[in-house]
């Protein structure tokens, strides 16, 4: 965790973080050239729990 936040495989990179740069634009592979630490899989890690947080959160 990073300042309480989840983050990617004990990264420094939090989900919030990849979710951020999709939601701007990135694609997948412009991210991992820029964060080579990550790795493909990481990104169905990141969508899970991004998936169950959503679910766990009462939006109305």
């Amino acid at each position: 965790m990073r300042g309480g936040k989840p983050c990617v495989r004990g990264l420094r990179i939090t989900v919030w973080d990849v979710l951020g740069w999709l939601g701007a634009g990135m694609t997948e592979d412009e991210i991992l050239e820029e964060h080579p630490d990550l790795e493909k899989s990481d990104f169905a890690a990141v969508y899970r729990y991004a998936a169950e947080t959503g679910r766990q959160t009462n939006l109305g």
